[in-house]
């Protein structure tokens, strides 16, 4: 499942330094703007202790951590909308991932430029927020126009589909993003939204990026942005980009442990984006596990089991014929396979089933 988060900011807000940390990949993190003239693309594993837990039960010959894709996506300015800078690439880039990861700036460093001459993560949130609400109205503008003409002629459904459309289009000229429009007990609005494929709709994550001093209690910068986004269903994390390009450039697991000791940290603040990230797209975690291999798969929450299989194979979802389901504290606690089918914890389940974060799945088919 290639499912994409981009991450995107202002020029020199530290995206591009934290691209490298996530996916130890090589992208240019210069001081000046659009230093990222290419977005560039790194797969990265998702931590889940509950892995090395099970291998270390079933001593596998290989383990296999599940993924999801990064995308560092060129900085964008004031009137990216209008093509300025490098506007459309942006947009274009932007439009293709399943989720947002904004980085926003929250330190003062006068040996980092900022593009607008002064550090206020509020308006630079608004300013992206802006140019990505600009392109959406051109979208609902242009549906409106459409569903206008669709209901001339008093079809209750098109009349219906316009009143939709336009309480859509009041919200977002309401300087709103279409991710906070109220879609509950409203599958219409649901349906409109998937429909419109809109980037202010995008799932989005605020990293704050702070100084090694902020990185455990924050700073008024991080407040200020956590009181802009109040009502925007999105989520916001603290990572200090510069402490995570330490940890990435450290050769051993001893030295980034002791390193991490010593800032008072538990785990590289790039966990917390993958985790964060990874709960944004709404996924989870099942398990398959054998002697060849211990390996995490990744689905949609709520899948049906067959869905799940598909992960696999798709011959796995076309020939479901059931699921042996074992829960991963029954697996950790009895120790292996044999002894949960023996305490009779081992599940079957059918084509309705829906899987559980930690499920450990064995799937039967015939095609």
């Amino acid at each position: 499942m290639a499912l994409q988060c981009g991450i995107v900011g202002l020029p020199n807000v530290g995206k591009s330094t934290l691209f490298n940390a996530l996916t130890s990949a090589k992208a240019l993190a210069a001081n000046y703007p659009f230093a990222t003239k290419e977005p560039n693309l790194g797969v990265i594993t998702v931590p889940d202790p509950r892995l090395d837990k099970l291998a270390s039960l079933v001593n596998p010959q290989k383990i296999l951590p599940t993924t999801i894709e990064i995308l560092d996506i060129a900085g964008l300015i004031k009137g990216a909308a209008q093509g300025e800078g490098l506007g459309n690439q942006f947009l274009g880039n932007i439009r293709t991932v399943d989720a947002i990861i904004h980085v926003v700036r929250c330190f003062v460093d006068d040996n980092v430029i900022h593009v607008d001459g002064n550090v206020d993560p509020v308006r630079d949130k608004e300013i992206i927020d802006y140019e990505l609400l600009l392109k959406d109205l051109e979208t609902v503008e242009k549906r409106v126009q459409k569903a206008k003409k669709d209901a001339k002629g008093g079809d209750k459904a098109a009349v219906k589909a316009l009143e939709n459309i336009t309480a859509l289009l009041e919200h977002m000229e309401a300087g709103k993003p279409a991710r906070s429009f109220d879609t509950q007990e409203k599958e219409e609005y649901i349906t409109l939204l998937k429909e419109l494929s809109l980037l202010t709709a995008k799932p989005i994550l605020y990293v704050c990026n702070v100084d090694e001093a902020s990185v455990h209690e924050g700073n008024d910068m991080v407040k200020a942005l956590e009181k802009a986004i109040e009502g925007e269903n999105a989520e916001l994390i603290m990572v200090s980009a510069a402490i995570e390009a330490d940890i990435a450039d450290m050769d051993s697991k001893e030295e980034r442990d002791e390193f991490l000791e010593m800032m008072g940290l538990e785990e590289p603040g790039v966990n917390l984006v993958i985790q964060a990230s990874y709960k944004l797209l709404n996924l989870i975690t099942y398990f398959t596990v054998g002697v060849k291999e211990v390996r995490a798969w990744t689905v949609l929450k709520d899948a049906p089991a067959p869905k799940a299989a598909a992960a696999i194979h798709t011959d796995f979802e076309k020939g479901f014929i059931r699921a042996e389901v074992m829960k991963y504290d029954d697996f950790v606690s009895l120790g292996s396979e044999s002894a949960v089918r023996e305490a009779g914890k081992l599940g079957v389940q059918g084509k309705e089933y829906k899987v559980q974060d930690g499920d450990i799945m064995h799937f039967l088919f015939n095609v």
